[in-house]
């Protein structure tokens, strides 16, 4: 096993979409606490959905600035990219330990680490790239000093910057309409994070060898998407990997990718 994790931290130096995320720290802060797993979250066979792991993950967030009195003076973040390991499948009914800390941060987005514990074994692993925005000006907006310090407890890296993971141009062939709802809409009026990962567990479906064992999505936002545009979604199912790309006038908007994590 320590040779897997050596030769995986190697690869992830050329590939950072193999890199592992980072373990709990052994200090400073980290907001911790239990959760119920509902049965609005599970799929046929009562497993925790991808689309419910991002409630999960929106909700956490919310609470973590609530709980440090941050709500009212950074309540606008934007998602640039989130990555989600599926290590173990959580399997209602279960009670959810979960456990929310920063792993990288800047003056302006930061790295923000969810792990999701279930008493019953499951086990899954995120991180997302968030970026405070401010609404007036629809552009990024500097963290208050308090808030960068406390966030900078559990991480070495002061000097956060972008890179992104997915960039290869959507395909060619037309794609496949996916209709949008009025309740996907959050309060930028974008879609929301949940409904790309409505799509994404649909498509995931067809690709069970991807997923019968630890795997991993990435899904990357490059631009929103707003109720009313004509939404298509490309899928092409290579050797190891779906990608999907959603699109809009051909158009990409998002990427996303499911792999499987041959070595966790």
């Amino acid at each position: 096993m320590t040779n897997q994790r050596t030769d995986r931290s190697a690869q992830s130096a050329a590939d950072p979409r193999s890199a592992p995320l980072a373990p709990v720290p052994g200090s400073g802060h980290i907001f911790d606490v239990e959760r119920r797993l509902s049965t609005v979250d599970t799929d046929e066979i009562q497993n925790l959905r991808i689309d419910g792991i991002a409630r999960h993950l929106q909700d956490a967030g919310v609470d973590h600035l609530t709980q440090i009195g941050a709500l009212e003076s950074h309540p606008h973040w934007i998602v640039r990219r989130t990555v989600i390991d599926v290590l173990r499948p959580i399997i209602w009914p279960t009670r959810l330990r979960v456990r929310r800390w920063c792993s990288g941060i800047s003056p302006r987005w930061c790295s923000m680490r969810v792990r999701l514990d279930a008493d019953t074994g499951g086990l899954v692993d995120t991180e997302g790239f968030w970026i405070h925005m401010n609404k007036q000006t629809m552009s990024p907006s500097r963290v208050a000093d308090e808030f960068f310090d406390l966030m900078a407890t559990t991480t070495d890296d002061h000097r956060l910057r972008w890179r992104q993971w997915l960039d290869t141009p959507a395909p060619a062939a037309d794609g496949t309409r996916y209709p949008l709802r009025r309740t996907d809409t959050d309060h930028f009026r974008h879609i929301t994070n949940t409904a790309y990962w409505h799509a994404v567990h649909e498509f995931a479906a067809g690709t069970p060898e991807l997923t019968r064992g630890p795997h991993r999505y990435i899904l990357e936002y490059n631009k929103p998407i707003r109720f009313g545009e004509p939404l298509d979604i490309h899928a092409v199912d290579a050797p190891g990997a779906l990608t999907l790309w959603f699109t809009v006038d051909q158009e990409t908007r998002a990427i996303a990718q499911l792999c499987a994590l041959e070595d966790a």
